[in-house]
């Protein structure tokens, strides 16, 4: 199963991916900040927990990240990585409703795909898109926190392994191992979708 990014912001490396937050007057570098990342952040949490909950969790990371500002040091790691550090573990409080609504997305794919016979080369496409959609959902939803973390701040919000390992505060490595494992288990688990998995835990 190939899992694809869905535009990734570039990393940047200069200075202003690395702001000094610590001055007296933090609002204009903030407000640099979430004119950055907000749009894409809350994308790629929309995809976790839906639009709703993604949106208070942009402005709940923002406000974490303006009251931990002297937290953040620019020699450890970018401020993109810092904010979606705190996302993550915000959005671990909500790991029950995301893997809900991974299971819902596999259930309503695989819906889609019964209904839709086939009835021309679009059709054709959305249904092998959906079948797609719901053995991806069905296979997240059987991720930990911690794979599934790690998968799709790469592959949803576009971080760099180095990046997601500063989000994380665990090293480069085991990111790189941790995403080794994890596709492998997903090119290895076809029946990720099935009717099993659909059932609440």
């Amino acid at each position: 199963m190939q899992v694809t990014h869905d535009g990734p912001e570039p990393v940047s490396t200069g200075p202003q991916d690395r702001p000094d937050l610590g001055g007296p007057d933090p609002a204009p570098a903030f407000g640099r900040l979430f004119d950055a990342h907000a749009a894409t952040m809350h994308r790629y949490l929309a995809r976790r927990v839906g639009p709703d909950t993604a949106h208070d969790l942009v402005a709940e990371t923002f406000l974490v990240a303006l009251r931990r500002r002297e937290s953040y040091r620019p020699e450890l790691g970018t401020a993109r990585s810092w904010l979606y550090g705190i996302a993550t573990n915000l959005l671990r409080h909500h790991v029950r409703s995301e893997t809900r609504a991974l299971r819902a997305t596999a259930r309503l794919a695989n819906s889609s795909d019964r209904g839709h016979g086939g009835h021309d080369t679009r059709v054709a496409e959305q249904v092998d898109a959906q079948a797609r959609a719901a053995q991806l959902a069905g296979a997240l939803a059987k991720l930990s926190v911690a794979d599934r973390d790690t998968l799709l701040l790469v592959s949803w919000a576009g971080l760099e392994p180095v990046e997601v390992a500063e989000a994380l505060g665990i090293p480069p490595g085991t990111v790189r191992s941790r995403l080794h494992r994890i596709r492998r288990w997903l090119r290895t688990n076809p029946g990720a979708s099935s009717r099993e998995e659909a059932k609440e835990q």
